[in-house]
């Protein structure tokens, strides 16, 4: 392994986990390169040992600029932490095909041509990791959440075929899908939903409940049920230490809990679970 690149790069470091694992790795000895599309929003994290790069993932030009720049200090990108994304939610009657493109976009098409573009240099090393940040809404839906929970079943899928594709080459990829977590994600949802509204909407109440449920999931009572982002990057710390790391890591009791439900009920019995959380728009 003499000479192999170890270096990490993360995309979205700004805020929550991509900024709580860049911190992380960097004070346990990891060469992390933390990236935001804004540099000043993550120019702290240099004092904190992170090398600071400017990417967006929703550029090609950006993106291919931040993976040389990192080949040509280290050699290769030995692991990258796809992170970076955001949840969109509403109606999906009444979500701008704008929005869902640019949602889609961020979470999948940004983080699969990450993946295209470290991989060769991991590939001739003969070892990388790749990490793909998902969500427990990868394996359930949630009313109002269609096009967020479409780009993180995508996740799923390109995860699992990356899986048994680049294992031969020495490339382990891993899954790790957190549950609720206290970070601006639900502050970006409800700005979303308040944003798409259309004028005399069909959806007003269902709209104002689904405010209600995405606050109260990581505030008041459930928000007991939350993590603070650290929770992931401990679990993304020990899948790129691991030899052998699990195809997928389960963040927090609420996602375990969520998972498991959705696992046992069937359609009908989970459709009907929900109308107790959500009012059935177009009935009352």
């Amino acid at each position: 392994m003499n000479g192999v690149s170890k270096a990490v790069l993360i995309t979205g470091c700004s805020t929550g986990i991509g900024r709580a694992t860049a911190e992380r790795l960097a004070k346990n000895g990891w060469r992390v390169y933390a990236t935001a599309r804004r540099l000043q929003s993550i120019a702290d994290l240099k004092a904190a040992g992170c090398e600071l790069l400017e990417l967006d993932v929703c550029s090609e030009e950006s993106m291919q600029a931040a993976v040389a720049e990192v080949e040509k200090r280290e050699g290769a990108v030995g692991v990258v932490i796809n992170n970076a994304g955001y949840g969109s939610e509403g109606p999906v009657e009444e979500i701008p095909m704008q929005e869902v493109r640019r949602q889609f976009e961020t979470n999948v098409f940004g983080l699969l041509r990450m993946a295209q573009l470290c991989a060769p240099g991991m590939r001739k090393q003969g070892w990388g990791k790749i990490v793909n940040v998902g969500s427990m809404g990868g394996s359930l839906v949630f009313p109002g959440g269609g096009i967020y929970h479409a780009t993180k079943y995508a996740v799923e899928a390109l995860s699992d075929a990356m899986r048994f594709e680049m294992r031969g080459f020495g490339i382990d990829v891993v899954l790790v899908k957190p549950g609720p977590i206290k970070t601006a994600f639900a502050d970006t949802a409800i700005a979303k939903v308040e944003d798409i509204a259309a004028d005399s909407s069909p959806y007003e109440h269902f709209r104002k409940v689904l405010k209600d449920q995405i606050r109260g999931a990581y505030e008041g009572p459930m928000g007991a049920f939350a993590a603070g982002p650290d929770a992931v990057a401990r679990v993304i710390e020990k899948a790129i230490g691991a030899s052998r790391p699990s195809p997928r890591y389960t963040v927090t009791f609420a996602a375990r809990l969520l998972m498991g439900t959705r696992r046992v009920l069937s359609d009908r019995a989970f459709d009907a679970f929900l109308r107790t959380q959500f009012p059935t728009p177009g009935v009352g």
